[in-house]
């Protein structure tokens, strides 16, 4: 009798520790917003994320996998602004799962919560791989984190309704730790305010703006056009009229363009994490822009 007890307490005990099974299922384009469902939702949530920081986010494939992980989600969560438009519409069809369709709660567009920044005045192929909504990449700028999370709080409400007190608890949490950490941000990172920078393509123009750091010219000739031999040695000859501190390419990209102009006009190379995973840092939202402006600091000093 008494070991029966004994172990029907530990059962118990054992079953108490173990987090209750995940309420949703959670389809995350990208790490960062991976990462914020996670802030927001903690255990209720199994969340998937499709893409790496080591990828190009515009080069990305509807794989089967995805579309099957897309059939038994309760909630996608993507950075819109088109940035998806290569692959998110193929998986939405196919899935076949209309609690993810666009309209519905389960579909959270994030570029609808937040200002877009490089609106472009002119629709042109010409200039390269332009994106008419605006630049997508906006989780670069902690703010915007704050307006998509709650957003996201609202969604988690609507689509588990048991969850709500622990929705409400834990994005009040989040935000308070976020005004916090944007406070220190912006007085760590004051001696970066007006310093120029060369970059690589515009996925760091959010943070570039959060700073306050003026961008003076792109590795790529033209958005989503690799860097040639010919554009490389213009930015040598900008370099006088417009000179740069530093040249800031993402840690997804090719090192080399960037490394060749550093050599030419003796500014330092700081490299920066696309998104969480990017760097050994970058293990989440608070280290991803804490590795950020640390890295660029260090560019300053060097």
């Amino acid at each position: 009798m008494k070991r029966a007890l004994r172990w029907l307490v530990l059962s118990l005990l054992a079953a108490a520790s173990v987090p209750a099974s995940a309420a949703l299922s959670v389809f995350a384009c990208e790490p960062e917003w991976g990462a914020l469902v996670t802030e927001i939702a903690g255990n209720r949530a199994n969340v998937y994320s499709a893409t790496t920081a080591m990828q190009n986010p515009h080069m990305v494939q509807a794989r089967p996998s995805f579309i099957a992980r897309a059939r038994s989600a309760d909630l996608i969560i993507y950075s819109g602004a088109e940035l998806e438009v290569g692959y998110l519409p193929v998986i939405l069809q196919q899935a076949g799962n209309d609690k993810i369709r666009v309209g519905q709660p389960g579909n959270l567009d994030a570029s609808k919560y937040v200002p877009l920044i490089e609106v472009p005045p002119i629709l042109d192929r010409s200039l390269g791989d332009v994106h008419p909504l605006g630049n997508p990449h906006i989780h670069y700028d902690p703010r915007n984190m704050l307006l998509v999370g709650a957003e996201l709080r609202n969604r988690l409400i609507q689509i588990d309704p048991a969850g709500a007190a622990e929705y409400q608890a834990r994005y009040k949490a989040f935000s308070e730790h976020m005004n916090a950490a944007i406070k220190q941000w912006q007085q760590e990172a004051a001696p970066l305010k007006g310093v120029s920078v060369i970059e690589n393509h515009k996925e760091v123009s959010y943070l570039f703006h959060f700073l306050d750091m003026p961008v003076v010219g792109s590795l790529e000739p033209k958005p989503g056009v690799e860097p040639t031999s010919g554009h490389l040695l213009e930015l040598v000859e900008n370099q006088k009229m417009h000179p740069a501190k530093m040249i800031v390419p993402t840690s997804n990209r090719d090192p080399k363009p960037a490394e060749w102009l550093s050599e030419q006009i003796k500014v330092p190379v700081v490299v920066v994490p696309l998104t969480i995973g990017g760097a050994p840092g970058a293990k989440d939202l608070f280290s991803l822009y804490d590795t950020a402006i640390k890295a660029l600091l260090g560019g300053l000093k060097s």
